[in-house]
């Protein structure tokens, strides 16, 4: 049957036609299915089946032949639904298996994107003629290598790929118009080229939030305009405006959380036929020999799949990573300005994508000024939410590289922060004298009298039980070390420590003096599984290897500025009684001490 109907204008009697003899066809091969009737009479009940359209996306309910009718001419048709296997077409698996090479470009994704856009019906009916117009229109009179659309994707990944600002790619659009012939259709300006591409942007929501980081303003406090708990307003106040004003007057939020759905991003990256095979990489072209290549070479992904059998064994369920730290969206070093993004990675990826821009989802954007801290968990509760559907229900959707509709589900897999994140996420307290996770309340530390700083000696415990560096006196705090490292603490265990801790959210609230070295209960126990897993918490490599070997090698070659050998480190050594032949001494009225190269000496 033909489908060349599909692309063609929705206005047009082309495609009314088309859907006429999809919608006979769909219903002939349904009677075929059906039992014969009892009775001479018509059925009552019309026939119902799934709908096509790009709202629908052959999901439940079925309807019937008039409401999708009505959805195809108003919504549109999912162009890369063209083997009808929901409507009674068979289609032989050797067809269906055919894909392209992967390609790994921004631009590779045009005719799955266009059957997911806009917001509602109407707005969606012509933001999608004005893309499908622009998709077939040349760049100019004879042009058969770009359409508009294509021309403009272009230069867009161009502008994102070298970070060009929006006055220069206006610049770059107007000289462009000019060397190209007459007649073309390339727009001139930034604004008007962003506009052809609205219609393929991606929802999001726009959610307030109180400014001392109390609640959000969903749920049941949708229509409040005060927070409940500080009192604050929900809208910044006017010029003029007394805070004691009860009268509400609506303006711009006082604070604002956006919040991009995870869920349809996910079924966007399934409608590609690329995506949808690169996602089942981990368990078809993953070579398995027993070393450690990728993530679900760890012993916690053989852990789920033992844990959850259900879901271990669909390899198009998603284990995602999840990022946060604060970052300076003006780019200014002196602005105390900081706004945290929530990032999202895949780890079904092959290691050559997993990282790429491309694949990494921004899912959250929390605006400043200041950093949320202990309270992200109140921003975090609209992600926690789509992650409880993805794990106990999951949702349907449609994988154009097998042609079928599956049902998805998805689990965080860990968390990838610094380690004052880490505590944020966490629940634990990273700052004062148990800063250690793992030791807890046996935390060896040691308060630095001149330094006034807080140093932790008791590292050598987690070294193999006959490493020489335990036997070593001088090099260390001047004692043999015999402590045996203690076990990491299990989920579970995390999860009884936390359990009597009530968590009061908000900055300026009146918090009781706690006694525990936990603060809160973590948001992420809020998942079903999350008590279950062995690492929930990674410390991200970068700092790890640049803070850490920066004060490293700034201290052995002595760099200014970077060196942590100072004259309070070195009085502080002549107070413990380590490695008296450091000990500054004082003459005149300087003090004068030998040079760091002797800790070179010192690691012979």
């Amino acid at each position: 049957m033909d489908r060349s109907w599909m692309r063609a204008n929705r206005l047009s009697d082309e495609y009314e036609q088309g859907v006429m003899e999809f919608l006979e066809f769909a219903e002939s091969n349904a009677k075929k299915d059906l039992p014969p009737p009892k009775s001479n009479a018509e059925d009552s009940q019309p026939t119902l089946f799934f709908c096509p359209c790009v709202r629908c996306a052959n999901k439940e309910p079925k309807l019937s032949k008039k409401k999708i009718m009505d959805h195809l001419i108003c919504e549109g048709i999912c162009q890369n639904y063209t083997q009808w296997i929901w409507h009674g077409e068979v289609v032989e698996n050797s067809n269906v298996s055919q894909r392209d090479n992967v390609s790994v470009e921004m631009d590779d994704r045009l005719e799955d994107m266009m059957c997911d856009i806009g917001q509602d019906s109407f707005k969606r009916a012509h933001a999608y003629d004005s893309l499908c117009n622009d998709k077939d229109t040349p760049l100019y009179p004879g042009c058969t290598n770009f359409t508009r659309l294509s021309a403009v994707l272009k230069l867009f990944n161009l502008k994102a790929i070298n970070g060009w600002t929006d006055k220069s790619f206006t610049e770059l659009l107007e000289l462009l118009t000019q060397m190209l012939p007459e007649g073309n259709v390339l727009p001139s300006r930034y604004y008007e080229a962003k506009k052809i591409l609205c219609p393929m942007g991606l929802e999001y929501e726009k959610i307030h939030a109180c400014p001392n980081d109390c609640i959000l303003y969903r749920k049941e406090y949708v229509n409040y305009n005060h927070c409940p708990k500080c009192k604050a307003s929900r809208y910044k106040k006017r010029h003029g405006e007394s805070s004691d004003d009860d009268e509400v007057k609506k303006g711009p939020p006082a604070k604002v959380v956006w919040y991009l759905p995870i869920i349809s991003r996910f079924k966007r990256l399934f409608a590609n036929a690329n995506d949808a095979k690169n996602l089942r990489w981990h368990a078809e072209e993953r070579k398995c020999d027993g070393k450690i290549r990728h993530v679900a070479d760890s012993l916690q992904w053989k852990k789920i799949d033992s844990l959850f059998p259900n879901f271990g064994k669909e390899s198009r369920n998603l284990r995602l990573g999840l990022s946060t730290d604060g970052m300076n969206p003006f780019g200014n070093l002196n602005t105390n300005h900081t706004s945290w993004p929530v990032l999202l990675m895949i780890y079904n990826l092959s290691p050559r994508l997993c990282m790429k821009r491309k694949y990494v989802m921004l899912s959250m954007m929390i605006s400043g000024p200041k950093q949320p801290g202990n309270d992200i968990d109140v921003y975090l509760s609209p992600l926690i939410d789509d992650l409880k559907v993805l794990w106990e229900e999951g949702v349907d959707v449609f994988d154009a590289h097998s042609g079928e509709q599956f049902n998805m589900r998805a689990m965080l897999f860990c968390t990838i922060n610094d380690f004052p994140a880490y505590g944020n996420l966490s629940g634990y307290k990273v700052k004062g004298h148990k800063a250690c996770p793992i030791c807890e309340k046996d935390t060896c530390y040691h308060q630095l009298e001149k330094g006034k700083k807080t140093v932790y000696l008791g590292h050598r415990k987690f070294l193999n039980r006959y490493h020489p560096y335990r036997r070593l006196r001088k090099a260390f705090n001047g004692e043999q070390e015999y402590g045996v490292a203690p076990k990491p603490l299990t989920g579970e265990e995390v999860y009884q420590r936390q359990q009597g801790i009530t968590a009061i959210f908000g900055k300026y609230q009146k918090r009781p003096i706690a006694k525990n070295i936990w603060k809160k209960r973590s948001v992420f126990f809020d998942l079903p599984y999350w008590s279950s897993l062995e690492v929930r918490h990674c410390i991200d490599v970068m700092h790890v290897e640049k803070n850490v070997c920066d004060s490293v090698i700034g201290t052995l070659l002595n760099i200014q500025g970077k060196t942590k050998d100072g004259i309070n480190a070195r009085l502080d050594l002549g107070v413990m009684g380590i490695r008296e032949e450091l000990t500054p001494q004082y003459i005149g009225t300087n003090y004068v001490f030998k040079l760091s190269y002797h800790y070179l000496l010192m690691l012979k």
